[in-house]
This record gives structure tokens, sequence and C-alpha cells, in this order.
């Protein structure tokens, strides 16, 4: 295509780019010149605003130039994504190709070019690196920043249904090529493959390592004839091989979601000729599939129904992106405006659900028959009582779990059955761990519990009581995070971060008791110095348990009293030291390390912790996660994958680490080491691999980064907390007031029922009037039971204290 004129659009961290190419207003000057204007949907006037614009000018060439395609890739540099132009050059039959990138300041940058003796037209693709990617005379051809070498590879290819980059593998390009008919040998003829049969089959090409992959844990071959264009939403590696999630358009109008290569749904689309497709997360956390037709026409399908939720005719553009700033991904539909030349002149946004606006709508949107709406609404009826249904089963399995050890045997009797789940002994270098696992239930809580080791042994000469630091250990069922304190002040963040303190040090900076969480198991645990017990050679200890025990009924606090319970009684002898009964055992799994969870919080428990915060002004963290992996040999722990435990042989094997990465550019890397001759050395390996632009600054564990963290998710504990119990609430009143409605509605049906003349008749309407009043004023006057007041009351006050506390210590910060 080639004009005076030449518009692309391309949709890129909310905002909308809009690139021309023009001409110059002198002709002799032979100059074409690129234009780009950033766009923003502005909420006030509810209009794209242009927010910047560039300039990229080609002087003293051919006029001949155009733009081929543009996209969104990362710069190998960085690692930051950026938008990416593809130009064509045309000279006599060379054409010269150079790619240019749009970086923040509206700057251009020509990062590759290349020449050829043909015009690209099939298959084109933009990947990271970035990479030109093309297919011409079936063979598959790319060209990278690394390389600035046109390659090709060793497998031809009909067709580029899709290609990106995956974890481990690289790029991958899944297409299709002519099967190959096997051959006969000895007059034997061979069986045919399905790729034969139908003709055609699915190829998988990892470009980097040079191999072909397993095509169809993709996708089936029967279907590599009918196929128009492939969208991977997922893509793992398990043992060795591919776990896929795939949703595909073919020729007749189908859209087919496949799980692992095998078809598991199909959806029926409204219009021909389907082109590409896109997918949408919106705010309520649904996928959209949005299909888009070589008429102009698109469409949108949900994902849990997998039904067509809406269609629209004559756009000519469709972008997905979080264009109004909510935190989610929108459809923006570009449609044509005779009357006005400018490309967001008419537009919708949506997401089909709590996100609709637009602008000049003159537009055709195609609902469904009311058939098909039907049909839908039952069809997500369905899906929503599966889904509640599956929820009821999550909430009946915790509530079962909350009492795991009415049929367990429990080590003393002193402690009640429903408390006591295990008590476990580690030996971590020159410390002892002593553990005590518990489960409390809904209407009992332990407050200020701390651990006493004594010695059985009748010494005069020293005291019995073994000195000790105690901590608390908190586990999520489902494992995905640690979190070890000895007070744990702070709500639950939506993900659990690991946490340690020091409970002396604690109780100077935040006095009070630890928040009881009744959905998960607590662990106590002691740790005291190994070498002293060592001179008395067998040692025989009892394990007390010291804490605040509250009970609860119907919401009211019942009971509150000091106890202190034995739990049991360990023994240690250098004879088990030395053969390592109690030695902590962590081993490498594939790609993973596993222990039990007493080794893992063995380890944190003897452990200091540092906690760094670092940024980068230029370039993505990645080389971070690089290092964990490669230098420091370190593997996610199974059980908390969130962790990584270091392997590699020396002072740093058995160090802790944690990467959480908040932005591309900022992150924070929390060390659990033995000693800070370790940390040094993990600092200086990490300083090595970091740009020097890079700046690495020390976290205290009350710094204000971390207290505004803090005191932001305890904001959004409070507010949880408001609704779950105003919701509560409304439900029970709403529940008394129908049954009391359908109560005075059947006496009014058993009265009626005997009425026999007119004086009974007027005595009955009368009746139901009275009634009417009193449901009427029932309705005006909602109450709820003292109970239920109470337990509301508590919940929010322990919400707000919480939140006051922080924002105090925040204030003197």
């Amino acid at each position: 295509m080639l004009s005076d004129e030449q518009e692309n659009i391309l949709s890129y961290n909310g905002e909308v780019l809009i690139f021309h190419l023009s001409k110059a207003k002198c002709a002799a000057e032979k100059t074409r010149r690129l234009h780009v204007n950033r766009m923003a949907y502005d909420s006030g006037t509810k209009l794209f605003v242009q927010k910047s614009s560039g300039l990229f000018s080609m002087h003293g060439g051919s006029l001949n130039i155009e733009i081929v395609c543009c996209s969104c890739t990362a710069d190998f540099r960085t690692g930051i994504n950026l938008p990416c132009i593809l130009m064509r050059e045309r000279k006599n039959s060379v054409f010269k190709y150079f790619l240019l990138l749009l970086h923040s300041s509206n700057k251009f940058e020509q990062c590759l070019n290349f020449k050829l003796d043909y015009e690209l037209k099939d298959d084109i693709r933009l990947l990271n690196g970035p990479t030109v990617l093309w297919r011409h005379a079936k063979k598959l051809f790319y060209v990278s920043t690394k390389t600035c070498t046109v390659l090709s590879a060793s497998v031809p290819f009909s067709s580029i249904e899709w290609a990106d980059e995956i974890e481990n593998e690289g790029i991958i390009v899944l297409g299709t090529r002519t099967a190959c008919l096997p051959e006969e040998k000895c007059g034997q003829t061979l069986l045919l493959s399905d790729g034969a049969i139908w003709g055609s089959e699915f190829v998988v090409y990892a470009i980097e390592n040079q191999k072909i992959l397993t095509g169809t844990c993709f996708l089936p071959h029967a279907y590599s004839s009918v196929i128009s264009c492939v969208h991977v939403c997922r893509t793992a590696i398990s043992r060795s091989q591919f776990r896929t999630s795939v949703v595909a358009v073919t020729h007749k109008k189908q859209l087919i979601w496949f799980q692992d290569g095998l078809p598991k749904g199909t959806c029926q689309l409204p219009y021909e000729e389907p082109c590409s497709i896109q997918v949408a997360t919106t705010s309520r956390n649904d996928v959209l599939y949005v299909v888009s037709f070589a008429s102009g026409n698109v469409c949108a399908v949900q994902r849990d129904s997998f039904q067509v939720a809406s269609r629209w005719q004559e756009a000519k553009s469709v972008l997905v992106d979080d264009f109004i700033g909510t935190g989610t991904e929108q459809i923006l539909l570009l449609f044509k405006n005779e009357s006005n030349t400018d490309s967001l002149s008419t537009f919708i946004i949506t997401d089909l659900g709590e996100v609709s606006c637009g602008s000049n709508i003159n537009c055709k949107e195609d609902c469904p028959p009311t058939e098909e709406l039907q049909e839908n609404g039952f069809l997500t009826i369905q899906a929503l009582e599966a889904r509640l249904q599956a929820g009821l089963v999550s909430l009946w399995d915790d509530t079962e779990n909350l009492h795991p050890l009415g049929k367990k045997k429990t080590l003393t009797s002193e402690v009640p059955e429903y408390l006591l789940e295990k008590l476990w002994q580690r030996v971590v270098d020159d410390s002892l761990v002593i553990g005590v696992k518990i489960t409390e239930s809904p209407n009992l809580s332990l407050n200020d519990v701390s651990l006493s080791l004594v010695m059985e042994h009748d010494f005069t000469s020293v005291s019995p009581v073994i000195e000790c630091q105690s901590k608390i250990v908190k586990l999520n069922k489902t494992f995905s995070a640690l979190s070890i304190s000895s007070c744990q002040m702070e709500p639950q963040p939506k993900r659990i971060k690991l946490d340690f303190h020091s409970k002396k040090d604690l109780k100077k900076e935040y006095p009070g008791r630890p928040k009881i969480l009744s959905d998960g198991a607590k662990t106590f645990v002691a740790v005291t110095r190994l070498s002293p017990l060592l001179a008395f050679r067998d040692i025989c200890c009892m394990i007390l348990l010291h804490a605040n025990k509250r009970k609860y009924q119907d919401g009211n606090l019942q009971e509150s009293r000091q106890l202190t319970l034995l739990c049991g009684k360990i023994s240690l002898c250098l004879e088990d030291i030395s053969s390592g009964k109690y030695s902590v055992n962590l081993l490498r799994n594939n790609s993973h390390c596993t222990g039990t969870m007493e080794d893992i919080f063995s380890i944190l428990a003897v452990s200091l912790k540092f906690s760094f915060q670092i940024v980068s002004s230029d370039c993505t963290l990645t080389p971070v996660n690089m290092w964990l992996l490669s230098q420091m040999e370190c593997m996610p722990i199974k059980e908390c994958p969130e962790n990584m435990f270091c392997h590699r042989l020396g002072s740093l094997h058995g160090t802790v680490f944690n990467w959480n990465l908040k932005t591309p550019f900022e992150g924070t890397l929390t060390l659990f080491c033995r000693n800070q001759t370790v940390l040094f050395q993990c600092l200086h390996s990490l300083l090595s691999v970091l740009p020097p632009t890079c700046k690495v600054k020390r976290l205290r564990l009350e710094s204000k980064d971390i207290l505004t963290d803090q005191f932001s998710r305890a904001l959004e504990k409070e507010m949880d907390t408001l609704r779950s119990s105003f919701s509560s609430a409304v439900s029970e009143v709403e529940n008394n007031l129908t049954l009391n409605c359908d109560a005075g509605k059947k006496m009014n049906r058993v009265t009626g029922s005997s009425l026999s003349d007119k004086k009974e008749a007027m005595q009955q309407f009368r009746e139901e009037l009275r009634n009417e009043q009193k449901q009427s004023a029932l309705g005006m006057n909602r109450t709820v039971s003292g109970a239920l007041y109470r337990q509301i009351t508590l919940k929010i006050a322990d919400a707000q204290l919480c939140s006051d506390t922080i924002a105090w210590r925040l204030n003197i910060s």
C-alpha cells in the first residue's frame, strides 16, 4: 500500500498510538516523515486527547517507503516492551527493510535493517528481541537484533498460525506443513499417520534451539487444513511434555477450545471469514475472546459460557488494553466516520460488564436473537451454579479440616484432642529447633503464645528452664507462601509474603496481641543453642505452651484465662545428632526443591532476615531472576514456590531467597542467611550482574515503605470486614422477613378456607390488612439478633484497631 497518507494504529500501556507516514511538503526534498501521536482517554470529556507526539524523518532515499506492520515487542537489551514498526523501502527490484523502536521520549531508534530480493507478504510477525519472522516459498526466515543476519529454518512451513516466546524454549513457531507419506519397505505398507490422512499436519519449531517439538500437544492434525488463526492461552512443561490451552478459529465459523491437544468446547461464530483473535481479561476476572472478521465485523465470546456475548458491525479496528486505567482490560472498537477523518472520533470502550462508554456512536451493534440470549443465560446460570457448588464444597472441606485431630492420638492427655497436632524437633548448625503445630477450633483462640523447654533431670547447680526464643509460624493451606513472625499484627495480605521478626525487638516496637486466623494451622517454634545442652550428654525436655485462652459462643467472649499446657517430651543425644536423625534434608526434585515443612520452618527460624529494595531506571530487573537460577543455583521450594533454596556448595548453601517483583523496574529481595558474612557474599555476587544504574537500598523491618504497604492492606481488610458484616446482617434480616411473610400467607390461606358468610369474610379482610401493616412495619424496622450484632461489632473494631495502630506507627516512623 503506497499513498500520500498511510496510517497504522497500535495500543501500548493503555494509550493509542497513531502512526502517520506522509510525504514532505516540498517534492524536490524527497523526504518521508513518520509521525506518531500518543492518545489517551480522558474520563472528563469522554474523548481521546493527544498527550504527546514524535517525528522520524527519512532523508535522501526513495519515496517508495511504507509501513509493513507494527507491534509491541521486548528489547533484549533492557527487557522493556516498546512499540516496534517495520518499514519497507523499494529501490528497483531490491527491498530494504528497517526496524524502528519508539521510546517513551517519542524518539525513534533504528535497531535493525536487512535487504531482500523479494517483498514480504506472508505471515509476517514481530517478536521479542526484536525479531522479524516471516514465511516465503514455504520456508521460514527470521532475523533479530542479536544475529543481524537473515536465517532460515530447516523445516518447511505452509503457514504460520502462531509464534511467541516460551520459557526455557525461546521463540517457538506453530504452523502447518504438507504431510510426508510414509514409504513402503520390503513390500510392507506402513500405517498412515494422522497428518498423512489429512494431507497436512501441525509442526512446532523452536528457532533458537533449532529443534522440532510435538505439534499434537497444541492442536490435532485433523484441524490443520481448516484453522484460520490461533491463540495460545497457556503453556507449561510437565514431565518433559507440553501442557497447553489453545483457542483456534476455523474457516467453518467455529471457535474451538483445546486442552493439551484435545477439543473441549465449540462455539459457532456469527460471521464468515474470521481473521484474528485477541484475548481480554475484564473487570470481573472474566475472559473474552474477541474475534475479528474480514468484513469488519467483530464478536466477543465469553470463556465461561463459551457463547457469543456481543457483536458489532463495520468496525475498522479492534484493540485490547486498559484504556480507562482500572487495572483490567477493555475492548476498544474504532468505526469509520465519513464526516470526520479523525481515527478516534467514533469509538466504543467496553468490557461487557461494568465499563461501557463511547463517542459519536452510529454503528450497528448486532445483538444475538432472543433464543440465543435465553440459551446463553441458561448456560451462564448453569456455570454460576456449578461455581457456587464448588465454592460450597471447598467451604465444607475447610470446615471439616478445622477438627482433624479428633481421629488422631495426641501426645499427652493434658492437651485437648482438637488442639495439638504435631510435636517435632530439628538440629540446624548450633541450634536446636522445637516446633508445636496446633489447629484452633472456631470458638477457641490462643493469644500471646510462647514455648518453654524444661529439663527433667534434677540439677541443683543449673536452672532446669532452658533459655530459648519463641516464634510463630502461620501457614496457609494452599502452601502458596510462608509467614513467620513472633507477633504477626498486620492483616493478611492478598499474597502472604515471608515475614520474620525477633520477638524481643517486636515487643519493643509494637506491643500487643497477635492476629488470630481461624482458617489455618499454626506452628509455634522455639530456638535454643545446642552446644550447652550437649554437656549433659542425654537430654530429655518437657515442652510447655503458655497462652491466653479465649472461648467464644455465638460471637460472644465467654472465657479468657491464662493457661499452660504440657505438649509432650523430646529427647536428644549425641548419637542421634551424629547420625543425622534430626538434620534438615531438602532435596532436588526435577525443577523444584522439596522437603518437609518442618525442615523449611527450621531453616527460616535460625536464619537472619535482610530485605533490599532494588530499583532500575533504564532497564528491567530480569537479571535478578537469572542470577538466582544460574549463579546462586537456586530452586523453588515445592511447598512454598515463591521462596527459593540455594544449593550452591559452600557457605551459601541453605540460603533462602524471596524475590518479589513489584514492577518490571522495582522489586524487593529478601534473604534468609545464617550470618552476615553470607549476606555480603550474596550482595557482592548480585552487584556484579546488575547494571551500574541500579540502586540497592536496605529496608528496615519498620521502614515507611513496608508500613505503607501494611497500612493499605489493613484498610483493604477493614473494607472487606465491613462488606462481609453488612452482607451477613442483611441476609439474616431478609431471611427472617421471608419466613414471617410465608407464615402470614399460610395463615391467611388456612383462615380463608373456612369462611362461610360475609361477616367472616369481612373479619378475614381485617386480619389480612393488619398482617400487611405488620409486615410493612417489619420491613421498615429491620433489626438483627444481639449475638450477630456483637459479633459484627467485634470484627469491625478489631479491623479498625489494626489499621489505626499501623497508621500510628507510620506517623511516628
